[in-house]
């Protein structure tokens, strides 16, 4: 589970009395999305045929355009999940990262579960020496994704959530950048 107890009001949307915009709701699952996209060539090598989590990535994309209404945002997110489960390691991690990318439409803290399943996704990948490491690059990388306007309040979830996030957002490295 990657949700808090208490919530940010500043992940809650304004219309569900919170502070987050519609913009910013957007940008948050486009930087979701591209975490996710990173790590989904770890599912298509293991399932070639299952179009499952980039149809989600492709959905959440659609949503933020205004294409696709959240509920079917929401949809693709769970059928990208239900792609992960037969699997283990790199390959479900990064389904699950693409399944959580898409229910940001739904739920924008999800966004760091789709940041952070794309950490686990890298290091379940790397050779066990080198898995630190990569998790540590592949979060590095992340950030410097992360939108202008939402950098701060990015790290500062990630500071806040890290310990029910696995750790992966701290590990060997300062929290903000």
């Amino acid at each position: 589970m990657i949700l808090p107890a208490v919530r940010d009001p500043r992940l809650i949307t304004i219309r569900r009395g919170g502070s987050l915009t519609d913009e910013h709701h957007h940008l948050l699952a486009l930087w979701a999305a591209a975490c996710a996209e990173r790590v989904l060539p770890l599912f298509e090598a293991a399932a070639p045929d299952d179009s499952r989590p980039r149809e989600a990535l492709e959905g959440i994309r659609a949503w933020a355009r205004g294409e696709l209404p959240m509920m079917q945002a929401r949809a693709l997110g769970g059928h990208a999940m239900g792609a992960a489960r037969p699997l283990s390691g790199a390959p479900r991690f990064a389904a699950y990262a693409a399944g959580q990318a898409a229910v940001v439409a739904h739920v924008p803290e999800h966004d760091l579960g789709a940041a952070a399943y794309a950490i686990k996704a890298v290091r379940a990948a790397a050779h066990a020496s080198e898995a630190l490491a990569a998790g540590r690059a592949e979060c590095a990388w992340q950030r410097t994704q992360i939108p202008d306007e939402l950098r701060t309040l990015v790290l500062e979830d990630q500071a806040r959530r890290n310990a029910i996030c696995w750790s992966v957002f701290s590990e060997g490295q300062p929290m903000q950048q």
